[in-house]
């Protein structure tokens, strides 16, 4: 049990974590957040801050020993205050007096500088004073940086015009020298959208489709692309509806900075007799003026290929609705329960009508 998990959470990482999954979390925190990839975003300076703070702690085992023992403001105010004369026993928790001094390097008076640490508004003149993010990034990439690659590359990837982030050109030419490789940033990975055509009668029973794809590769070892084929097998439910995506991730072209996630979203073909409202079918049926008034027939398909008989005596308003229980799609998270089918009146009114008529109607209405 840890005193307390503020930096492991500032890493996105749990307590129980090993040296490599904090050194994989800070990378790729860092190189999210840094001032130079975000030159317009405090708070991703800030962010950039505390994670490289956070990793001095964590990536240094009696550091970190220290902090999920005793947390965070004891390592900011140096450790308990030792009564004058020396060494006075154990500080609370169990810690010995002096220790602390050892671990960080002595000098407990004094100390300070304009370094801070934004978890917490605490810490003493005693207390541990942080190096600056930039020397922390710095240092993890000259040693390693985690052993992922393309460490030698790093500095040219964050590189501000003329080296006026507090001298790190000066920092990149001492790592690299001054004919240091350079390229341009990797890519980052993006999601590709793509439609799945599907009909109503497709969603209501649901189907299994298989979609070939064209996809890009690409050879890190040699830098070489090439084009193959894939087949992905498409599961659709039923009862989706129009805008559900499905989601591929690591299906789609092969950069040199990851793979393209894909996601296919269902998108309804127009239907010749219903149109979808939810988990409802709406069934739009046209009325002439005299079918109206004196009464109609018709005869309507549902989803599943039978056939219902719709009437009106008359007269029958425009708008007027017949619902059909139970004849709907199914929903999706309970396909054995179904929407309603619903039949809905429009009606046609002549656009002229002759003087004899208007006086036929004048009479009967």
């Amino acid at each position: 049990m840890v005193a307390e998990t503020k930096l492991y959470d500032a890493l996105g990482i749990k307590a129980e974590s090993s040296q490599d999954e904090i050194k994989k979390a800070y990378r790729k925190m860092a190189l999210k957040h840094h001032p130079d990839k975000n030159p317009n975003n405090p708070k991703a300076s800030e962010r950039f801050k505390e994670v490289s703070q956070a990793y001095e702690i964590l990536s240094d085992p009696e550091k970190r020993k220290v902090y999920d023992q005793y947390g965070l403001e004891f390592l900011l105010r140096g450790g308990a205050q030792a009564p004058p004369g020396g060494d006075a026993g154990p500080m609370p928790g169990g810690m010995p007096s002096g220790a602390f001094e050892q671990m960080f390097g002595g000098g407990m008076a004094g100390g300070g500088g304009t370094r801070t640490f934004h978890f917490s508004t605490g810490g003493g003149s005693g207390g541990f004073n942080f190096s600056s993010p930039d020397d922390i990034f710095s240092s993890f990439f000259k040693s390693g940086g985690a052993g992922m690659g393309d460490d030698e590359d790093i500095f040219s990837q964050f590189n501000s015009s003329g080296g006026s982030r507090g001298g790190r050109s000066a920092r990149k030419e001492s790592y690299g020298g001054a004919g240091m490789r350079r390229r341009p940033p990797t890519p980052e990975v993006t999601t590709v959208e793509r439609p799945l055509l599907v009909t109503l009668e497709e969603l209501y029973r649901g189907v299994h489709k298989k979609m070939k794809i064209k996809r890009k590769t690409y050879d890190s070892r040699t830098g070489k692309r090439s084009v193959e084929d894939k087949i992905l097998d498409i599961e659709v439910k039923p009862g989706y509806k129009a805008g559900t995506k499905m989601k591929f991730k690591g299906v789609g072209d092969q950069e040199e900075g990851g793979t393209q996630d894909l996601h296919f979203i269902v998108t309804e073909k127009e239907h010749p007799v219903f149109r979808r409202d939810g988990d409802n079918l709406v069934a739009p049926i046209e009325l002439d003026l005299k079918e109206a008034l004196t009464g109609w027939r018709r005869t309507i398909p549902t989803i599943d290929g039978k056939q219902i008989p719709v009437s009106g005596g008359g007269p029958t308003a425009p708008g007027f609705r017949e619902t059909f229980p139970e004849r709907g799609m199914p929903k999706s998270k309970k396909p054995l329960d179904k929407g309603d089918m619903i039949v809905e009146v429009k009606v046609k009114f002549p656009t002229s009508l002759t003087l004899a008529q208007k006086s036929h109607l004048k009479e009967i209405l």
